[in-house]
Order: structure tokens, then C-alpha cells, then sequence
């Protein structure tokens, strides 16, 4: 064997020793604790007192008509805002609208009951908020007292020949969007 592979031999062997040795002798103290953690997602739950809140025949020019009606917070979250997406369809019976749109002539004006007194959201005809969210609540904390509405609609006498609306219908669909608050640190 020469000189070199003893020489590599007896090192590779040193440290194998001084590893054994060193591996062997150290020792140390060591504790434990283990955390159980917990990432539960709130609701966000919107609850309204009524399916319809309005549905109503027979009305001609100068009709108005007053609805209540109550939104609930029913969520463990605080909700930042509450929108009012209204669609609506015109059922033109006789075909005789020559593109009229029966919407522009029902106007809504929506009150926010709070603490007894009435505070105007909006007045604006179907047609101005058609398918044009209208933010109706903000700050609508989890747990809070119902929030009570009224609304009025009115079929507004223009003054003017309205006979092309006799016997048609409009169906008015409300979606109520309730938007979380943002994010916090916690």
C-alpha cells in the first residue's frame, strides 16, 4: 500500500472515531408543546320578512301603492353594504307601446326606517334602476335590530295619453346583495 492510501486510510478512520466519539457523548434537554389551532370562516347571511313585496292588479295613472318590508342581518359578519338589483320585464299584452317603456312610468321611492323616522334612499322611476345597483344599507352589523323599509310606487299620470299600458303587466324582480366588510387584522 503506498504512502497516500495509508495516509487516506488513517484520516477517513479519524474521523469515523471523532464522529463516534462526538455522537456518543452529546446530550442535551428538550420540551414539547404542541398548539391546536382553529380557522372557522363567518356567515354571511341576509334574511328579508317577505318573498313578495309587492304584486297588485287593476292600477291605472295616479295609483300609489305603499309596502313595508324588513332586512335582517341572520350572519355571525358585519355586512359593509346592502345593493338593490332590480330587473324588470314588460309584458306588452296588445303590442301597441311603439317602444314605450311601461318602467318609465312607475316610480319607486324608498324610505329607510330608522328609529321611527323616514329617510329617503332614492325616488327614481323602474327604468332609471333597472339592472343599476342602488346601495340601500351600509354598516349593517351581525346581530343588529332588523332594518325596516317602506316603499312607495306609483304609476305617475304624465298628463298625457297613457292608453298603450292598459292591460299590461310589468314583473319586477329585487335582489338584495349583502357585501362583507374588508379585511381586518385580528
Amino acid at each position: 500500500m503506498s504512502i497516500k492510501k495509508k495516509l487516506g486510510l488513517g484520516i477517513a478512520s479519524a474521523a469515523i472515531g471523532i464522529s463516534l466519539v462526538g455522537g456518543g457523548t452529546f446530550a442535551y434537554f428538550n420540551d414539547v408543546e404542541t398548539t391546536n389551532n382553529t380557522f372557522a370562516a363567518g356567515t354571511l347571511d341576509l334574511g328579508i320578512d317577505k318573498e313578495t313585496i309587492i304584486s297588485i292588479d287593476n292600477i291605472k295613472p295616479g295609483d300609489r301603492f305603499f309596502r313595508y318590508f324588513q332586512l335582517s342581518n341572520d350572519g355571525s359578519l358585519d355586512m359593509k353594504e346592502i345593493l338593490l338589483n332590480s330587473t324588470y320585464e314588460v309584458s306588452d299584452k296588445k303590442g301597441d307601446n311603439a317602444g314605450e317603456d311601461f318602467g318609465e312610468h312607475i316610480m319607486v321611492e324608498y324610505l329607510y326606517n330608522a328609529s321611527g323616522k323616514d329617510t329617503v334612499i332614492f325616488q327614481k322611476t323602474l327604468a332609471e334602476i333597472n339592472e343599476n345597483p342602488v346601495q340601500v344599507l351600509k354598516n349593517f352589523p351581525a346581530g343588529a335590530k332588523n332594518a325596516k323599509f317602506t316603499v312607495q310606487f306609483e304609476f305617475v299620470d304624465n298628463g298625457e295619453d297613457q292608453n298603450k299600458f292598459q292591460d299590461d303587466a310589468l314583473k319586477l324582480t329585487w335582489t338584495f346583495d349583502a357585501k362583507q366588510q374588508d379585511g381586518s387584522n385580528k
